[in-house]
């Protein structure tokens, strides 16, 4: 998986149609896009479609796209504030969160807490 990949490689219209049809995290949730399965592996073998989307739905990594208002106010809960920004790629357990799909691109709501650490560079990070 690539960062190119989640940053997306779409047309400028096709961008902003998802743009305005994501949707506004609310309370405490944590909109995530999730990068897309490489197509091919290093050695240059195609992957099948079937493989590369139980691999992108059991995906551990994410790009946080926006925060909810409520995101990381608990002082109790995160004594030492958020645990990630918009703009950040995230590591989360798999299956987590509510999946959706928008013109073809996952996309997944999930809870301030369930964000396990940050990472600058995703690539090369798969579930084991």
């Amino acid at each position: 998986m690539t960062v190119e990949a989640v940053k997306g490689k779409e047309t400028e219209t096709e961008e902003a149609s998802v743009a305005t049809q994501l949707p506004e995290p609310q309370g405490y949730k944590i909109l995530i896009a999730l990068p897309e399965a490489e197509e091919t592996t290093e050695g240059g073998i195609i992957i099948a479609d079937q493989t590369r989307r139980i691999e992108e739905t059991a995906s551990i990594v994410g790009f946080v796209l926006k925060l909810g208002p409520d995101c990381y106010k608990d002082e109790k809960r995160f004594p030492n504030g958020p645990y990630c920004e918009e703009g950040d790629f995230i590591i989360m357990r798999s299956y987590s969160g509510t999946r959706m799909k928008i013109h073809g691109k996952e996309f997944r709501l999930i809870n301030d807490d369930t964000v396990e650490a940050v990472v600058r560079d995703p690539t090369g990070i798969v579930k084991a």
